[in-house]
């Protein structure tokens, strides 16, 4: 379920990034100064705002979790990104277009925006790693309910989250690619 909130994490960072730095290169209508000083309260807010939103409906549905039966349908972590990133890909186009004209007006403003919706993905995603390290347990949203763009893992159409053993699946807790130690 982390993997859903961390899978337009780095997707939005980056370009966000690319486009703050593209952003900076124009000198815009108020000045590089002003634009990325603005750009970086617009970060600091957005990541909070971002970081923060939607946790009592995300710890409700933890609590609740009932374990993954045998005719739940769990995806990989890997298809979950796949999935989620095909979805929205024409959102991020979007969003980064959008954030490339804003330097026309704020100089890296809408960039750092947007860097800003990714690093509060990212630490959303840490805290629900910390969430399913303090149950024990991963968390998994039932890819039926998530529906084929990946969805939101806390919307309306979910009702309910499933979990297993913490060894279960490819990912580990908080949407991170679970290390395997190397043979020796």
């Amino acid at each position: 379920m982390a993997v859903v909130v961390r899978a337009g994490a780095a997707p939005m960072w980056w370009l966000g990034v690319c486009a703050a730095g593209i952003g900076v290169l124009v000198p815009g209508l108020t000045g590089r100064r002003i634009g990325v000083l603005a750009g970086a309260a617009l970060f600091l807010v957005t990541a909070a705002v971002v970081a923060l939103a939607g946790r009592r409906r995300y710890r409700s549905l933890a609590r609740d979790a009932v374990r993954a039966g045998r005719h739940d349908v769990l995806q990989d972590r890997a298809v979950s990104l796949r999935g989620w990133r095909r979805g929205h890909r024409w959102w991020l186009l979007l969003a980064f277009l959008a954030a490339l004209g804003s330097s026309l007006a704020l100089p890296a403003a809408g960039g750092l925006l947007l860097a800003g919706a990714g690093c509060g993905l990212r630490l959303k995603a840490a805290w629900l790693g910390r969430l399913e390290q303090t149950a024990d347990a991963l968390l998994w949203v039932r890819v039926d309910w998530l529906g084929k763009r990946g969805g939101r893992p806390a919307g309306p159409a979910v009702k309910g989250y499933r979990d297993t053993g913490p060894a279960a699946g490819d990912a580990a807790p908080g949407g991170a690619r679970r290390r395997t130690a190397a043979l020796v």
